[in-house]
């Protein structure tokens, strides 16, 4: 274990869209912690509310807070930690990763392949790939709508193709859904007109509609579109991050077409670990290939580019990370 202080860089929040670069002391790891020396850490959709300044939001942050898909090298562990070692590079579940360094409980730390080395990666929005897809429930011969290509709507493309589900890939952005392509094979829809997807889906499916719709956008179009989409006796995953406020559903239809609805958002961290396992076995056989989907690199003196890229979605973006060196 590491102790003498010492310090580093970590990106504070300081009001709505305003974010500064801090020295502060260098964290310690407590009973049964890892600390990690940090190489990147993706950029969460989830952080856009919290940057434009939402009523619940407190300024200014912890450091290094809203960062929580970190990857690094372990550079301090606790005695209680016994199966991680310095040295060890791994994926955590954390808060504060906009930094150079961050603390996690050793249980929800990943240790990452040699096979793997060169890649950035930031496990955890993989692993909430994976749960989503374990949560959907896709098999064989099904047909599978997923609205929304961004990072998630990708990466569930290639493993609703990988059970031999026909996939249908609905997304605005014609660049989406060229990436879909390459994910497997797919049917494209753009989605532009809201009766002309569901006329879309309705000839290639014979007037059944989808066994499973996933909708990946977070928005309350996508989600009235996913509810269309749906047959009767199918199931609706929600994987958009749906944190602008309410939304109406037309209970109507889902009371009509009898489907379940999935809310696919996991909060035990044993579940989200076993998924990052799961994730980093899917990347090492070639079936996620994160080079695809990691397109905007940033500084961490950056980040607030970062942020804005995130929510303005430039020219072929999927997600950004940022590093700290």
């Amino acid at each position: 274990m590491s102790h003498g202080g010492g310090s580093m860089r970590a990106a504070v929040v300081t009001g709505p869209g305003e974010v500064r670069i801090e020295c502060v002391p260098l964290p310690e790891p407590r009973p049964g912690q890892v600390r990690v020396r940090l190489e990147g850490c993706g950029v969460c959709a989830s952080n856009l509310t919290p940057w434009e300044g939402a009523e619940w939001m407190q300024f200014p942050t912890e450091p290094g807070a809203l960062g929580h898909e970190g990857w690094g090298v372990v550079d301090a562990v606790d005695e209680a930690a016994s199966d991680l070692k310095v040295g060890d590079r791994v994926g955590l579940l954390s808060g504060n990763a906009y930094a150079e360094y961050d603390l996690a409980e050793a249980s929800q730390v990943v240790k990452l392949p040699d096979a793997l080395a060169e890649l950035d990666l930031p496990l955890e929005p993989f692993g909430c790939a994976m749960n989503i897809f374990r949560r959907s429930d896709i098999r064989e011969g099904q047909t599978v709508a997923i609205i929304g290509i961004g990072f998630l709507g990708s990466i569930l493309v290639a493993l609703a193709s990988s059970t031999g589900a026909r996939v249908i890939a609905i997304s605005r952005r014609q660049e989406s859904l060229d990436l879909a392509r390459l994910m497997g094979p797919i049917h494209p829809i753009p989605m532009h007109d809201h009766g002309e997807i569901i006329e879309r889906v309705r000839e290639l499916t014979n007037g059944a509609f989808c066994d499973r719709v996933i909708e990946a956008v977070g928005k309350q179009w996508p989600l009235d579109l996913a509810a269309e989409l749906t047959r009767e006796g199918g199931r609706m995953i929600i994987a958009g991050y749906h944190q602008d406020g309410p939304r109406q559903v037309n209970m109507q239809l889902w009371n009509w077409r009898g489907f379940d609805v999935i809310n696919a958002h996991e909060r035990d961290p044993a579940v989200a670990v076993l998924a990052m396992r799961e994730a980093v076995a899917a990347i090492e056989c070639g079936l996620i290939d994160p080079k695809l989907l990691i397109t905007h690199r940033y500084p961490l003196e950056r980040l607030g580019d970062a942020l804005d890229a995130t929510r303005d979605r430039p020219a072929n973006f999927i997600k950004a990370v940022v590093v700290p060196g």
